[in-house]
């Protein structure tokens, strides 16, 4: 049996798996299009997802990670690729940093998920509660993933 620390690890790496199996036939340019409706495309959602996990584990923690320069201007919350100014990194070069972040975040914080910090806004207060929050986060953009596919 799983002890809870290795069902959430479990979790995030197999949520993460199926979100990247779903844009393994995206193309480049498909990655940029962004159908009428809608206010993103699918590479801003994969870098959106990227980011935000670690936006909100060091928003918890107060420990600086490596963010990549430029992620917060193409993929923070409120941004769009039509504001862009500098071009995005590849396809490939996402979907590499999202299909190793869940083992990075496990080698950094594995052994600290129920360490307490002060509570977030929303009362989160371990990294577990973020990740918790962030996989279902994930989902989210997930479904406007499947969605953007849909109409390109």
């Amino acid at each position: 049996m799983l002890k809870r620390h290795e069902v959430l690890f479990q979790q995030l790496t197999d949520y993460r798996q199926h979100l990247l199996s779903i844009v393994e036939s995206i193309t480049e340019e498909e990655a940029d299009k962004i159908p009428p409706g809608f206010n993103n495309n699918i590479r801003w959602n994969l870098g959106h997802v990227y980011l935000d996990q670690l936006l909100w584990i060091q928003h918890i923690t107060k420990e600086p990670l490596a963010i990549p320069d430029g992620f917060q201007e193409w993929f923070g919350y409120g941004t769009s690729p039509k504001d862009w100014q500098t071009p995005p990194p590849s396809l490939e070069t996402l979907i590499r940093l999202l299909t190793e972040q869940p083992s990075r975040i496990k080698e950094q914080f594995g052994d600290r998920l129920e360490e307490e910090f002060a509570p977030t806004e929303s009362g989160m207060y371990t990294i577990a509660q973020v990740l918790v929050r962030t996989i279902f986060h994930e989902g989210l953009h997930l479904q406007a993933i499947l969605a953007i596919k849909r109409f390109i």
